[in-house]
């Protein structure tokens, strides 16, 4: 695999932790809507159990987004490191 190669995989990863953390902040909300839903309805199951499924998922966007940064400084430091900017220039 080419550095280029190796940039655009990795750059299609970054797109796909992108993805996970839009994905865990849809679940978040959607926990949020159960919750507010649920004032109404007082199920003492759902306001014992929800809190710590949204900690949950809130702890895993953390450790993605935490994640995905960290990933990024590596692929910047690649890029740099290798002169991508020339190669990407001179790509048909």
């Amino acid at each position: 695999m080419d550095k280029l190669d190796k940039l655009d995989m990795m750059d299609k990863i970054l797109r796909e932790f992108e993805d996970l953390r839009n994905s865990q902040t849809s679940v978040l909300k959607k926990i949020s809507k159960i919750e507010a839903d649920n004032i109404n309805l007082g199920v003492k199951i759902l306001e014992e159990k929800l809190p710590d499924i949204f900690f949950a998922v809130d702890n895993n966007l953390s450790l993605v987004t935490d994640l995905e940064e960290q990933f990024q400084e590596v692929r910047d430091k690649f890029y740099k490191d290798n002169n991508l900017k020339a190669l990407q220039e001179d790509r048909p």
